[in-house]
């Protein structure tokens, strides 16, 4: 049975329609909007739209190490030698670490751990780069790891999860002091907010 919209729809549009509705953040009226901008931008423009797209999925790959995305491995900040070598701040999402890049004020090394443990929705440790977290901190010498997960339920959970993985193997473990507020997500707070975060930042 064809879709609703389907039905209202030129197949090409509504099969755009559909592809962008799986975006997060896109419900089918913005869908709608996007696809009809697009049928009337320049081909030049949707044209580098679908290039830029394929490039990134052909180019980016996760970093050995951290976890980040990059288009070469190591990436620029796990290759660079003046960064704190014996800090770790661990991160969700590859967004995060763009945020506390921004505040300029942690010149550590990251990990992202690509999501956080939600039982609801069948993610466990085994789902993210949590083991590899683990080796880094065994293989290599590090006084601090800095948790940074986002301040809601599934953030505190992964945090309290590895705290309580980490101090075991004698490094400290802390958590960004919640300046942040509950609920939100690290990627769109501000600078000073996350700088002061980092600078209140509490043992675990």
């Amino acid at each position: 049975m064809r879709s609703e919209i389907e039905r209202y729809l030129p197949r090409v549009v509504a099969r755009l329609v559909e592809e962008l509705i799986k975006l997060p953040g896109i419900g089918p009226k913005s869908a709608s909007r996007l696809a009809y901008y697009l049928l009337h931008a320049p081909e030049e423009q949707v044209r580098d739209l679908a290039e830029s797209l394929l490039e990134m999925k052909e180019r980016i790959v996760l970093c050995s190490r951290c976890f980040n995305i990059t288009e070469q491995d190591p990436c620029p900040i796990c290759a660079d030698e003046n960064r704190d070598q014996s800090r770790i701040c661990v991160v969700e999402q590859p967004l995060d670490v763009i945020a506390l890049e921004r505040t300029d004020r942690y010149r550590g090394l990251y990990h992202v751990l690509h999501g956080a443990l939600s039982p609801v929705e069948g993610i466990g440790p085994e789902d993210l780069h949590i083991g590899e977290l683990f080796t880094r901190v065994r293989l290599q010498p590090v006084e601090e790891i800095i948790l940074a997960t986002n301040p809601n339920l599934e953030g505190d959970a992964t945090a309290m999860y590895l705290s309580q993985q980490l101090i075991p193997l004698g490094v400290r473990v802390t958590r960004l002091a919640h300046g942040l507020p509950m609920g939100g997500d690290l990627e769109y707070a501000d600078e000073i907010t996350l700088s002061r975060a980092l600078e209140g930042r509490r043992e675990m």
